[in-house]
């Protein structure tokens, strides 16, 4: 590892810590007559994971100069829904993952019954945390950033959202005819880049960014995020258990269209590089700039996990 990539990997490394001290600062207590529920919502939250999302959060929060009181609950409750939505994915009757960051997955280790209130619980107490934001909210143009961002959140999480791809992937498997290009790019846009839109919009929103930069952030999100789930794919056949901390060749075993299937690993390879390339560039014309969050957004390329 050269100098360039090791300063990379230390403010990755600081950015990630934060962004964990944050999120379990809002984590509840498990106590009461619902603790076990809680400590199965807590016990896939603490898994860990790259924190990429609240990572993207925090970082344009700081960017365009959002305060910490509003944007820190909404990076809590971001990261409690992509978990929320990996403990359903995992579930029995959806992906039958054992395997989770490295350690059993939840239904695996409290039963497929709890982990689906506990997905339900992160859900419910996720827009509760982000609603607590209101409280820094000392007036009218804060309020509106705070309500414009539980739109994002909402919506990205919803039926147009991450619920919507879920929906199409689902319906997709079991359809007799083999899956579209449009239709294997809508799930992708929706179940996987809705969030990380959430990740690059919501802090622009609550610092009140100019709506050209946060309509480019949204283009950059696309891009981004199917750039990260064809770099997926690709690790899912390439890729290691051990360093990927998850079930591997799972899509291939079970004929599940994805990007590498239908175009070969070359292809997909190359269709990551442009999209990030294409997502650099517009990343350079927005009006404020964060050379770490531009590297990060190009090490998603190269990832190896």
């Amino acid at each position: 590892m050269n100098s360039t990539e090791d300063v990379f990997a230390d403010e990755l490394k600081k950015r990630t810590e934060e962004a964990q001290a944050v999120i379990e600062r809002f984590l509840p207590k498990a106590e009461g007559p619902a603790a076990t529920v809680i400590e199965a919502m807590n016990y896939s939250v603490e898994a860990g994971g790259k924190r990429l999302r609240p990572v993207f959060l925090m970082e344009v929060a700081k960017m365009y100069g959002a305060e910490k009181a509003l944007y820190e609950p909404f990076m809590a409750a971001l990261e409690m829904i992509h978990t929320y939505s990996l403990i359903h994915d995992d579930l029995p009757a959806m992906d039958n993952d054992h395997y989770r960051r490295g350690r059993l997955t939840t239904w695996a280790v409290y039963g497929d019954g709890m982990a689906v209130i506990a997905g339900d619980g992160l859900l419910n107490y996720a827009f509760e945390t982000a609603a607590g934001a209101f409280d820094a909210c000392h007036d009218l143009e804060r309020m509106r950033r705070c309500a414009k961002a539980l739109q994002v959140l909402g919506r990205n999480a919803g039926i147009y959202g991450m619920v919507g791809g879920q929906c199409a992937d689902l319906v997709s498997e079991k359809a007799a005819s083999p899956v579209s290009e449009d239709t294997l790019l809508f799930i992708h846009r929706n179940k996987t880049a809705a969030l990380i839109d959430s990740g690059l919009v919501i802090g622009a929103v609550l610092a009140g960014a100019p709506e050209e930069d946060i309509r480019k952030l949204h283009q950059i999100a696309e891009e981004i995020g199917l750039a990260f789930q064809i770099r997926d794919d690709i690790l899912d056949v390439s890729g290691s258990q051990e360093t990927l901390g998850k079930s591997i060749g799972k899509d291939a075993a079970e004929g599940k269209a994805t990007y590498v299937s239908m175009h070969g690993l070359d292809a997909a390879s190359k269709e990551v590089s442009r999209l990030t390339k294409s997502a650099l560039l517009t990343f350079d014309g927005l009006g404020r700039t964060d050379p770490f969050l531009r590297d990060l957004l190009e090490a998603l390329v190269t990832r190896t996990k």
